[in-house]
């Protein structure tokens, strides 16, 4: 990210404009090694090694979060109704900047989801012409079979609109299925698989796109994406 100092680190850090003047009066920020105390100072964070509390400042000043949504937890930002949403597991910092959630994930599904204030990512990743997969783990109430595989691997004509090609790989008993679809529809695999004549018991989503979901996560954590994340992210 590039501009002054002082909003460069405001914005990397979700800290206000007077939090980010009141670290660098105390001396707590360093430029390529200098320490620094003028907020008006022009810096990039991709050619220089800007440090807080000795700790990298980087980014774009999106903000780019990783959460495992737990079932019963809606994937939105508000609710009129007052259940608990994607946001509320948020910490304050994060909330009132209020990131969008990239993709619907089902009220009883849980698993990864992508938050950000990148509005151009967000309609990237959501838009079906770029392509960006996503990978659930599927439950059945009983096994899929080679004939599902096939159904999976083809266009399926769900009444109100055609899948495009996905996949589906069965797990060891075929009681749970790795499913990869294109789309992300509402409640699409649980339709596809209703047409295959089987019931999903339970969903968790583990990728989007390069993205996958952190397993030391437990359900309703969540933590900023790393440097390699991001840069994987940002390429789709």
């Amino acid at each position: 990210m590039r501009g002054r100092l002082d909003r460069v680190i405001a914005a990397c850090c979700l800290l206000s404009r007077s939090e980010a003047q009141t670290a660098l009066k105390a001396g707590r920020v360093t430029v390529d090694g200098v320490l620094l105390r003028d907020g008006s100072v022009k810096t990039d964070t991709e050619a220089q090694t800007v440090l807080l509390d000795g700790r990298r400042v980087e980014g774009d000043g999106f903000v780019y979060l990783m959460l495992y949504k737990p079932a019963g937890v809606l994937s939105a930002t508000e609710d009129k109704k007052g259940e608990t949403t994607a946001l509320d597991l948020l910490p304050d910092c994060y909330r009132r900047i209020g990131p969008g959630v990239v993709g619907r994930l089902d009220k009883d599904a849980e698993g990864l989801l992508l938050l950000t204030d990148n509005g151009d990512l967000n309609h990237r990743l959501t838009s079906p012409r770029h392509h960006a997969d996503k990978t659930y783990l599927a439950t059945l109430d009983r096994p899929a079979d080679a004939s599902d595989e096939a159904a999976f691997a083809a266009p399926m004509d769900l009444g109100d609109f055609v899948t495009q090609p996905g996949e589906l790989r069965r797990l060891e008993g075929g009681l749970q299925c790795l499913v990869t679809v294109h789309e992300g529809k509402f409640h699409q695999i649980k339709r596809m698989f209703a047409a295959r004549g089987k019931t999903v018991i339970a969903l968790k989503r583990l990728s989007i796109g390069p993205l996958r979901l952190d397993e030391g996560l437990a359900p309703g954590e969540w933590r900023p994406l790393t440097e390699s994340e991001r840069t994987e992210i940002l390429k789709k």
